[in-house]
């Protein structure tokens, strides 16, 4: 059987043999521990000896051995709980629950009273502070109040009710408040027309890949400064790589704008990074790029093609100049129809090229500068994933500028149809603008 040593001089806790222990002390020393060992062996004890800080003396002390489970080793684990039980630091640093019996200082009911019991009207007081101040949900029971914990206490005091900070919080938890952070609704209040245009989408995506019609989805990804600059995330190395102390965008060698279209039935990606704005004709003239270099040889008898797309931003819904570039660029001067759907407003999330590669290429590049242009396009380039996603990249030097007008007459030449379906958000667009078409 271990004989356990706390010294508190030290801060440390040994564990001897009886032999060797009883070989370091005086002759009155090898008789107490001798008296206690064997008393200990008859009552099934521990032996613990604590070094006293300042008389520097042994103080011995027994307790009961543990109930232990069996298909733990014994003598370890009675051991650990040993220590455990003689120090409570050491307790809660090792996770043991409770044993049958535990060293305390003060007698139990000792202590200081609390103030609901020495002032039993200070609940009262609080909940009648906080009929005022409580808000919460109607479905459900989480509840949240207004006042800080200080401003409470300062009141209850003005009251005659003496309860520190860290007293009103204990009595809040017990009134079923604790602190929560905001939290985000799913989904958008007001929009009734939400399912349905989930519903339809899902419809029109299973329409053109049956027939083998292309189906993309596009979108902005966020701008990236290039240079020196920060970049989140972490990356094995043996020194961080130093980066400039702030992100001014002055300090950029540019600003980079990557439009990204997947094709969900190929699941490829194609990247133009701009260098200028975020405009619809930029984004339009990326489709066209794409369908000039790519998705007219992967699509060789398409006549149609479905655009997924946010209903905010460069490709919106509401965004005149992004129907008149889809009319000019893509349905004249290629012949195409082009369906578009957007997705209802706060659903970017939904949006596949947001999920299924503009995460990829973020984690990709995580924790890296994206120092040059060409830098950021060998990462999008080198985006690969285990499901087979292949991603092209490209540089757009054309500058495309802001504020594009479109009077009432440019919209009225656009052929365009909106679906019976939320046509909002849903409208096909055909080649050969007639005068007098929809809009």
């Amino acid at each position: 059987m271990p004989v356990m040593l706390l010294d508190v001089t030290e801060g440390m806790i040994y564990a001897y043999p009886y032999k060797d222990l009883k070989a370091q002390l005086s002759e009155g020393g090898q008789a107490s521990l001798t008296e206690q060992y064997n008393e200990g062996l008859q009552k099934n004890q521990f032996v613990i000896f604590v070094r006293d800080n300042e008389e520097k003396k042994l103080m011995s002390y027994s307790m009961d051995r543990p109930v232990v489970d069996g298909s733990v080793p014994l003598d370890c684990y009675e051991l650990t709980l040993a220590i455990a039980n003689t120090d409570p630091w050491s307790r809660h640093r090792l996770g043991i629950g409770s044993t049958r019996q535990q060293y305390r200082i003060r007698r139990p009911g000792g202590g200081r009273k609390l103030t609901e019991a020495k002032d039993p009207t200070v609940v009262t007081a609080l909940e009648r502070m906080l009929t005022d101040e409580v808000a919460g949900d109607p479905m459900t029971d989480q509840k949240w109040i207004r006042s800080s914990l200080s401003r409470l206490s300062k009141r209850l005091g003005d009251e005659g009710h003496q309860a520190s900070t860290s007293t009103v919080a204990r009595l809040l938890r017990k009134m079923g408040f604790s602190l929560k952070a905001n939290k985000r609704k799913q989904g958008r209040l007001g929009c009734p027309e939400r399912d349905e245009q989930f519903k339809y989408i899902a419809s029109q995506k299973e329409r053109f890949i049956t027939t083998g019609l292309p189906v993309i989805s596009i979108d902005t990804k966020k701008t990236e400064l290039i240079g020196e600059f920060m970049n989140k995330g972490r990356t094995w190395r043996r020194q961080a790589e130093e980066v400039n102390e702030h992100d001014f965008p002055g300090a950029a060698k540019c600003r980079a704008v990557p439009f990204g279209i997947y094709d969900i039935a190929r699941n490829e990606g194609h990247v133009y990074v701009g260098v200028s704005n975020n405009t619809p004709a930029f984004a339009v003239h990326s489709i066209a790029r794409w369908w000039q270099d790519d998705g007219h040889r992967r699509y060789p008898n398409a006549s149609s093609v479905l655009i997924l797309a946010d209903s905010g931003g460069s490709n919106g819904c509401r965004a005149r100049a992004w129907k008149l570039s889809l009319q000019q660029k893509l349905c004249n001067e290629f012949g195409l129809t082009v369906t578009v759907c957007h997705y209802p407003t706060g659903c970017s999330k939904w949006n596949p090229v947001e999920h299924r590669l503009f995460s990829f290429i973020s984690r990709n590049w995580e924790g890296k500068p994206l120092k040059t242009l060409e830098i950021m396009l060998g990462y999008i380039r080198g985006t690969t994933t285990v499901t087979g996603l292949s991603v092209k990249a490209f540089l757009d030097e054309a500058y495309y500028g802001r504020g594009q007008k479109v009077t009432r007459d440019d919209m009225a030449r656009l052929n365009v149809e909106p679906h019976t379906v939320c046509p909002k958000w849903n409208y096909t667009m055909y080649p050969a603008a007639k005068e007098g078409g929809h809009s």
